[in-house]
C-alpha cells in the first residue's frame, strides 16, 4: 500500500496491478505487459526469483527487486536470472521512483555500495567459482576499461568524465561490450565482471 501510494502520485507512473504472489506476479505480467514489475523476493506460492527468470523469459517485462541485506543470495540469484536491478526495502521514495524510471527507458540500477557488499559475499570472498576470464578476450582495452568502469557503479555521465569522452562514445562502448559478452543489461555487465576476477570486492 505504501507502495502504491509514492508511485501513484506520481504524474508518469500508473500502477495497473498489485500480485499476491510470485505465480500471481508471473500471470499479471503476461497479461497486463507493464514496463516494470516491482518484486519482492520471498513470496508464497513462488518466490521472487522464480517469478523474475518466467517473467524474463517472457520478455513480458523489466524486474526490478527489492531486497535487504539478509536476502543477498536471493538478489544476486535474481540478478542472475534477468532482474534489472535491485533496491534495499528502506530505500528513500524519491530513489525508488528514480530507479523504477531508469528501468523502464532501458537502464539498469546498480548501486556501487550495495553491489560492492552483494557480490563480495558471493563472488569474490569465497562464495563461489570465479569463470573463466577467457570470455572477455572478445574485449578491446578501450571497453575492458569501461567494464571495470561499470562494475565499480559509475553511470554513463561519470565514466564520459573520467575517461574524457562524450556520452555518445561511452553509450556506443557499453553497447559493443553488452554485445560482444551477449549480456542483457549492466547489471548482467556488473555481475560477469566480478565472476571472473575482472573486478573483485574493495577494488578502489
Amino acid at each position: 500500500m505504501g507502495f502504491r501510494m509514492v508511485l501513484g502520485a506520481q504524474e508518469d507512473i500508473d500502477v495497473v496491478g498489485e500480485a499476491a504472489d510470485g505465480l500471481d506476479a508471473v500471470q499479471m505480467a503476461e497479461k497486463l505487459r507493464p514496463d516494470v514489475v516491482l518484486m519482492d523476493v520471498r513470496m508464497p506460492v513462488m518466490d521472487g526469483v522464480e517469478a523474475t527468470k518466467r517473467i524474463a523469459e517472457a520478455d513480458s517485462a523489466k524486474v526490478l527487486v527489492m531486497t535487504t541485506f539478509d536476502m543477498d543470495e536471493y538478489a544476486l540469484s535474481a540478478l542472475r536470472n534477468g532482474a534489472s536491478g535491485f533496491l534495499l526495502k528502506d530505500t528513500p521514495p524519491s530513489d525508488l521512483v528514480s530507479a523504477l524510471r531508469a528501468v523502464a527507458s532501458g537502464d539498469a540500477v546498480v548501486s556501487p555500495s550495495v553491489t560492492k557488499r552483494l557480490l563480495g559475499r558471493f563472488l569474490g570472498d569465497g562464495g563461489g567459482e570465479l569463470r573463466d576470464a577467457s570470455v572477455l578476450d572478445v574485449l578491446t582495452e578501450r571497453e575492458r576499461e569501461v567494464l571495470v568502469l561499470i562494475a565499480k557503479g559509475l553511470s554513463n555521465t561519470e565514466l564520459a568524465r573520467k575517461l574524457f569522452l562524450s556520452e555518445a562514445t561511452v553509450k556506443t562502448h557499453v553497447g559493443r561490450i553488452l554485445a560482444k559478452l551477449e549480456l542483457r543489461d549492466r547489471v548482467q555487465a556488473v555481475v560477469l565482471a566480478y565472476e571472473t576476477g575482472l573486478v573483485r570486492p574493495g577494488d578502489a
